[in-house]
């Protein structure tokens, strides 16, 4: 059980700092979002690599692990006797608000509120029988596979016309409260992005749950690890490094359909790394696994320093070393982890959970204390810990 739990925080860890991977080259760039669709060939061979390394894959990553961590909370709510999804739809709510806030105020492409709507969805299938969660699963999958082809013949069809970013300088010299004011005024634009996110995840999440099922995290689980690394590292990633190269026409079969598959394999592959490791864990394991404890706070915490770091109300890197890119930005990245590694890992000292992670428990429990509070006995009932 430690190690399966090892592995767990250490996956969370890597998804956690690789989602950073892929939103630093959002940050670094003096257009800021209004220049994501640059992805491609349009961005010269070294840049498209790089992006090629983060894009998508952590977050397919992070998807399945909340589907775990939803799958979790079933099995103890199962366990408990407790009603079912019951108080796992107030952890959603939550999540969304959360998400809420983190996408108003510090970043435009949150994925909390899309990972909050899947999981209540999922909530309600997680106990189902093998055929309806199968049905549910193809479902999403066609209608996943079926926007993204739309998305990308319409992309194709456009030709460059379709990657004409307007000139902005609200990233590199506008104000914070102007970004606010931006991320409220384009909210459709920002949000659109759930269109994929809640299809993908639905898929992502119950395959997570189902993986646990079979003994992915266990000794037994050895065999279908190894599946899933030659699928995901194999066979998907050479095709990712293809179509990252064929233009940005392709990005969204880039980050929703080969991305995902990729991170099957880097799932496979770390756990077996991690429960093949014996004796104490090292140094790099330790902090990464220190980042996975506080996932949620380190999740916040990189987009908002990575704001600090690029934008003009800033400390406006990316305007000022613009000319340096792509050189540069490997090497905010890595100052950006080296950061949240080192606060985590402090703060763990004297915390059991994340700052963000104890607010989070006090809200979850607060309806319930009050309940027993008012019927004269203490709430005994822990929170559970930020997983999916």
């Amino acid at each position: 059980m430690t190690r399966r739990i090892d592995a767990l925080d250490v996956l969370r860890g890597v998804a956690i700092m690789g989602t950073l991977g892929t939103n630093i080259w959002i940050f670094t760039n003096p257009g800021g979002p209004a220049e994501l669709m640059g992805f491609g060939g349009h961005i010269g061979v070294v840049e498209t690599f790089l992006r090629f390394l983060s894009n998508g894959k952590f977050l397919g990553l992070l998807t399945l692990l909340f589907g775990i961590g939803l799958e979790l909370q079933y099995r103890s709510a199962v366990r408990k006797g407790m009603t079912w999804p019951g108080r796992y739809l107030w952890r959603a709510t939550l999540l969304f608000l959360e998400g809420a806030l983190h996408y108003v105020l510090i970043f435009e492409f949150d994925v909390l509120m899309g990972y909050a709507i899947t999981s209540m969805i999922v909530a309600y299938l997680i106990g189902r029988s093998e055929r309806t969660v199968r049905i549910w699963m193809i479902s999403a999958g066609a209608t996943l596979v079926a926007l993204v082809s739309l998305m990308t013949l319409g992309l194709l069809a456009a030709g460059d016309t379709a990657f004409r970013s307007i000139p902005t300088t609200l990233y590199s010299q506008g104000s914070w409260t102007d970004q606010v004011a931006s991320r409220l005024q384009q909210l459709p634009l920002y949000r659109s992005e759930l269109i994929f996110i809640i299809p993908m995840g639905i898929v992502l999440f119950l395959l997570g749950a189902r993986l646990l099922r079979a003994g992915v995290f266990d000794e037994r689980g050895a065999g279908l690890r190894r599946k899933l690394t030659v699928i995901g590292l194999g066979i998907a990633a050479p095709l990712n490094l293809l179509t990252s190269y064929a233009g940005p026409a392709w990005f969204a079969v880039d980050r929703y359909i080969l991305a995902p598959l990729v991170a099957l394999g880097l799932l496979g592959a770390i756990t077996s790394i991690v429960l093949g490791m014996s004796g104490s864990p090292g140094v790099v394991r330790r902090a990464v696994s220190n980042v996975g404890r506080t996932a949620l706070s380190c999740y916040v915490f990189q987009n908002l320093a990575a704001s600090a770091l690029c934008y003009g109300w800033g400390l406006g890197l990316a305007s000022q070393l613009d000319w340096l890119r792509p050189w540069w930005v490997p090497g905010a990245w890595a100052g950006v982890c080296l950061l949240f590694v080192v606060l985590s890992s402090l703060w763990l000292r004297r915390f059991e959970r994340g700052p963000l992670e104890l607010a989070w428990q006090w809200a979850y429990q607060a309806p319930w204390a009050k309940r027993a509070e008012a019927a004269g006995r203490p709430s005994r009932e822990k929170a559970p810990s930020v997983r999916g």
